[in-house]
C-alpha cells in the first residue's frame, strides 16, 4: 500500500530521499522554510513553514494526515512528535531519536553519562561568563558548538583566551533555534575522521556500511570517502558502539554515527538519526543500495539482505562564493568528462559564500589507490562554479 511521508527539511539529502521513496510508489509532500528547496522540486506536494512553530507544524501535519513523518534537519519543534506518536503516526526513526539527537546536550550526555561511550571532555555555557569559565575548564584548544546547529554553522575553534568573545558570538548567530546554551568540546588530536553509517531495522538485524573517511573546514563536511581503511579491531569497536546507541534511541532508519580515530583510540563525537552528508559518496555507486535507498527501505519497513560494498570511491562538494540568487554552473562538462565521474547539482535557488550547492562524484575498482580517487573528486569539483546574479 502506497504510504503519505511528510519530509520535515528539504534540502539536498531530503532530495535523494525523495526520490528514492518515489521510485517506491510512495507519496511524498516536502517541507522546508522556503520554497523550492531541493526536495520539493521531486516531491508530489509542498508546505512552507518556520518548523520551531510547533502551531504551524500541527496544522499541517492536521492538514496532510501522513503516515510517516522524516525529519531531515534539526531545526524543527521535535517535541510534537511524542504527540504525533501517540496518534499512530510513524517518526523517522522515532520521536525519542529525533528529540534527543537534534540537541546536542542530549545525545552527548546520553552517550557520555548514560551509555559510558568514550568522548572527548566537555561542559557547557548558557552565557559568554560561563563561557570564559568552560573553556578554562576544558583546557585550550577547545571545540566550541551550539546545542542545535547543522553543516557546522556556529563552530569555532579556541585557540586562545583571546578567541573567547569571537567563538560565544558566532555561535549565536550560528544556532538554530532558541537555545544559546553551547557545548564546549576539549580538542582531540585524531588522525582519521569516521562516518559508520548504521541501519536499524523494524524486522531485521542492525547493519553497517563499509566505513566513510571524511574531511570538514568550518565545521562542514568537504569531501568523503569509502572505504576508509581502518584496522579490524577499531571498526568492530565502532560497530558495537553505534549498535548501542541506536538501540537506546530506538526506530527504524539510517544513522551517521561519527567518530574520531586518533592514535590513543576511538573517540564517540556526534550522531545523526538521518542520512548523512558523508554519505554523498555512496551516490558514486560505492555500495549496492546508496544511503537514501537504505534510509527508504528501512523507514518503510522493506527487507535489506546485505549492503555490499561495491567500488572505492570519493565525493567532493562544489562551494558557491558569494550571496546571490538563479545560479548557473559553468566547468560540468569538463568534470564530466572522464570515465567513472559525476556531476550532482542540488537545485538550491540561491547561494551565499561556502553554500554546497553541488557534489562531484568518482568511483573505481575496489582495490584502487583511495587518495588518487580522492584526488581526482577534489579536481572535478574545482572545474565547476557557482555564477549567481
Amino acid at each position: 500500500m502506497s504510504k503519505k511521508i511528510m519530509l520535515l527539511g528539504s534540502g539536498e539529502l531530503g532530495k535523494e530521499f525523495v526520490i528514492a521513496v518515489k521510485r517506491l510508489g510512495h507519496y511524498v509532500i516536502a517541507v522546508d522554510s522556503y520554497n523550492n528547496a531541493p526536495a520539493q522540486q521531486v516531491a508530489d506536494d509542498r508546505e512552507v513553514i518556520d518548523m520551531l512553530d510547533g502551531i504551524a507544524l500541527d496544522a499541517i501535519v492536521t492538514r496532510h494526515k501522513p503516515d510517516i513523518i522524516v525529519p531531515e534537519i534539526e531545526a524543527i519543534r521535535t517535541d510534537r512528535f511524542y504527540d504525533y506518536e501517540k496518534k499512530g503516526i510513524q517518526v523517522v526513526p522515532s520521536a525519542r531519536a529525533a528529540n534527543f539527537t537534534m540537541n546536542r546536550k542530549a545525545i552527548r550526555d546520553l552517550a557520555s553519562k548514560e551509555l559510558g561511550l568514550r568522548t572527548a571532555g566537555y561542559c557547557y555555557a548558557a552565557s559568554y561568563e560561563e563561557l570564559q569559565t568552560a573553556v578554562r575548564k576544558v583546557g585550550i584548544p577547545c571545540v566550541v558548538k551550539p546545542l542545535m546547529s547543522s553543516s557546522g554553522k556556529g563552530q569555532s575553534l579556541v585557540k586562545t583566551e583571546a578567541d573567547t568573545a569571537t567563538a560565544w558570538t558566532y555561535a549565536q548567530s550560528g544556532k538554530r533555534g532558541d537555545i544559546a546554551e553551547v557545548i564546549v568540546e576539549s580538542f582531540v588530536q585524531f588522525h582519521t575522521e569516521i562516518t559508520l553509517l548504521t541501519v536499524t531495522q523494524k524486522n531485521g538485524m542492525t547493519l553497517f556500511c563499509p566505513p566513510i573517511g571524511h574531511r570538514q573546514e568550518r565545521g562542514d563536511y568537504q569531501e568523503s570517502w569509502q572505504p576508509c581503511v581502518i584496522s579490524d579491531v577499531h571498526l568492530k569497536e565502532a560497530q558495537d558502539i553505534a549498535e548501542k546507541v541506536t538501540r537506546s534511541l530506538t526506530g527504524a532508519g539510517i544513522w551517521g554515527v561519527e567518530f574520531f580515530l586518533a592514535d590513543d583510540g576511538l573517540y564517540f563525537s556526534e550522531l545523526s538519526p538521518r542520512p548523512h552528508d558523508t554519505g554523498m559518496v555512496t551516490l558514486a555507486g560505492t555500495q549496492n543500495l546508496t544511503e537514501f535507498e537504505l534510509h527508504a527501505r528501512a523507514v518503510l519497513g522493506m527487507p535489506i539482505p546485505e549492503i555490499t560494498l561495491m567500488h572505492a570511491g570519493a565525493s567532493a562538494v562544489v562551494l558557491a562564493d558569494k550571496a546571490g540568487t538563479h545560479p548557473q554552473y559553468k566547468g560540468v562538462e569538463e568534470a564530466v568528462r572522464e570515465p567513472r565521474t559525476d556531476i550532482r547539482i542540488f537545485g538550491k535557488p540561491t547561494t551565499r559564500p561556502y553554500r554546497r550547492m553541488a557534489v562531484a562524484l568518482v568511483y573505481d575498482q575496489v582495490d584502487s589507490d583511495i587518495q588518487a580517487v580522492r584526488e581526482k573528486a577534489i579536481s572535478n569539483a574545482a572545474k565547476v562554479k557557482v555564477i549567481s546574479e
